[in-house]
């Protein structure tokens, strides 16, 4: 085996797919080749990496403008235009920053992104593991869990299959919020799926072995319980408090932003 197959580059990733959803070109042909199926095969594929981009962005914006200056970005994927330290920074530069995800790969990107930048950091951890994330020295020299923390779970969950349970893992980091705190989600729903829509993905998931999990709305609302919804609640990603005018929605993504009372 060589050092690229290694890393994963022989086999799509899902921050690759979606760097190239997004345009970018941290991905290599297994990542293209996945991109451009779902792409083909879904209409709405096209709408997702966008919609789901706003939103991290008007969400990211409203927590500064509520005072948080402390965000973890889970499942951060490889950097684009527009990061949480960006946005955070630009409104304070003294704000704290810590990514996470599992890929090494983008963990690495984020690394060389940030080696000049204070108050940021990226580190290699699993987010079914929240005691691991919460204690990382790495992440405890930056934020403190004592104040008003955004916690930022933007296409995350859908890669946690029900059987490693997403419920306890939200909750495990939920618990963490002092008061202040925020969580924010945005994720797969799975009300509007039709049955074509549902066997492209078993033929997607059987072709590429990546498999996202859609989620009711239901399931969506348990992963708030014990925050305030703020308005307008669970709602499509692109109706999350739109700041102008946009396609209609994909139907797919859903979004909600909670406070800890």
């Amino acid at each position: 085996m060589n050092d690229r197959d290694k890393l994963g580059f022989d086999v799509p990733a899902s921050a690759r797919v979606y760097d190239y959803s997004l345009g970018g070109k941290d991905n290599y042909g297994p990542d293209r080749s996945a991109a451009s199926d779902a792409l083909d095969m879904y209409e709405v594929a096209h709408l997702l990496p966008r919609e789901n981009r706003k939103f991290m962005r008007r969400a990211v914006r409203h927590l500064l403008d509520a005072g948080v200056r402390q965000f973890i970005d889970l499942g951060c994927g490889l950097p684009g235009k527009g990061n949480v330290h960006d946005l955070a920074h630009a409104a304070d530069p003294s704000a704290t920053v810590v990514y996470v995800d599992n890929d090494p790969v983008a963990v690495v990107h984020f690394q060389s992104l940030l080696h000049a930048v204070e108050n940021a950091t990226a580190i290699a951890a699993d987010a079914r593991r929240p005691e691991a994330i919460l204690t990382h020295p790495e992440l405890t020299a930056l934020i403190d869990l004592d104040r008003p923390v955004g916690i930022l779970m933007i296409s995350m969950l859908d890669w946690i299959p029900d059987e490693d349970d997403p419920d306890a893992v939200v909750a495990a980091f939920r618990d963490a919020l002092a008061p202040g705190g925020h969580l924010v989600i945005c994720d797969f729903l799975s009300d509007n799926l039709s049955e074509a829509d549902r066997a492209i993905h078993k033929e997607l998931t059987d072709r590429y072995n990546i498999s996202l999990t859609f989620r009711s709305s239901e399931r969506f609302k348990g992963f708030f319980t014990g925050l305030d919804l703020l308005d307008p609640g669970l709602v499509l990603a692109p109706d999350w408090r739109p700041d102008r005018p946009y396609d209609r929605p994909s139907g797919w993504l859903m979004a909600g932003v909670a406070r800890k009372p």
